[in-house]
Formats: structure tokens, sequence, C-alpha cells
């Protein structure tokens, strides 16, 4: 079973997508908070395997909420917003979020999304978050990269990191490099480890501003 905290403001959307989420059989919805510091109490009280945070909330906005749910390694977030270019996502992903999703997102898409982060795939809608790399790695805030950091990588390492760059699920990659999808997640594991990166959508915005 895939545990799931759903973090959402509003009551009647909090509502629809428990609703869907539960109409699952392999996902159980383990709590719901109605702003950002309940929704980092009850990740820190029921260790869900991810949290499905939205970003504008009272109290505590999710972007702050994901920060410390993330930092505390309590759970995986994947931000659901209404825009799929606003600074709120932005902030989100710096604060290690494995994925976002636009709240406009239909029943099934949502639950495959869920599956989706669940499984290691920080990537999220691929065409969409393609876009959503390139403008986050063009943005003049970025900080400077030094492309030593990339010394530490093997050279399938360096393979993997630019196809993440290019928004790749672990089934693409595995095709493009003629590898079995477990050795994708391996590869993938091991270069976040080297590189300190807290997940998938990071790496592959690091690849964006090295180029590679």
């Amino acid at each position: 079973m895939i545990r799931v905290l759903v973090a959402e403001d509003q009551a009647a959307v909090r509502a629809g997508l428990v609703l869907i989420l539960r109409s699952a059989p392999d996902i159980e919805v383990v709590g719901e908070a109605a702003d950002g510091e309940q929704a980092v109490a009850l990740a820190r009280q029921f260790r869900p395997d991810l949290v499905l945070m939205d970003v504008q909330m009272p109290r505590l906005d999710g972007v702050s909420a994901t920060r410390t749910v993330v930092g505390e390694g309590l759970a995986d977030v994947l931000v659901l917003t209404t825009f799929d270019l606003d600074a709120y996502v932005f902030g989100a992903l710096r604060a290690g979020a494995a994925g976002f999703l636009l709240k406009n997102t239909d029943a099934r898409d949502l639950v495959e999304a869920v599956r989706t982060v669940a499984r290691g795939e920080g990537l999220i809608a691929a065409a969409v978050t393609r876009r959503l790399i390139a403008e986050f790695a063009a943005r003049p805030v970025r900080e400077s990269r030094d492309p030593a950091i990339l010394d530490a990588l093997t050279r399938r390492e360096r393979e993997v990191l630019s196809c993440l760059g290019e928004g790749l699920s672990n089934a693409d990659i595995a095709g493009r490099l003629d590898m079995a999808e477990a050795t994708v997640k391996t590869h993938v594991s091991r270069l976040l480890g080297k590189l300190k990166l807290r997940s998938r959508v990071q790496a592959a915005v690091l690849a964006q501003e090295l180029g590679i």
C-alpha cells in the first residue's frame, strides 16, 4: 500500500482528492491537513510514503512545509498547484519536492502520479516537466554550479543524469541506454547521493544548468 497524506486548505477540494485516492486499491490516505503546519505535524506522526501538498495554504505555505518534510526525511512530496510555472512551484522544487501536479489533472492521472512518485519516478507529466525544468534552470536567481561536481560520477551515471535533464522516466532511460530499469534506478540513487541532491527533479535541473 502507498500511504498518502493529503494537505489542501480548501475542504471541498481536499475531500475530492481523498475520495479519488481512496478509490485506488493500492493507496491508503493516512491523514488530511488543512494547512502547512498541520501537514508537517501529521507527516511526523504518520510517516507517510508521500505527501500530496498544496502550495498556497494558511499558517505555513506548502513550499516551507515541503522544505521541512523533505529536510527531515519524513516523506516524498508531490506538489499541487493551480499554475504550472508559478513561483511557488520553483520554490517547491528548490525545497526538494519530488514532483508537481496541476489541480486540473483528472482522477486517473492523479492516481497514476501518486504511484509514479511512490516508485521513485520524480518527473510527472513529462512534457510539462521538461518545460518546467528548462524554465527553472534559466532563472537568473539560480545558484552558480561548478562542473567539477560531476567528477565523482561514473560515465554511466553522467549518461543517466543527462537523460534526467531531458525529463525521461526510468523506463525511457532504460530504453535509450539499453539497460534494465532496475539498473537505471540504482544509478539514479547513486548519483543523487554523490551530488547531495534530494530528488530526481533537482538532478534534472542540475543537468540543465550544466548543459550536459
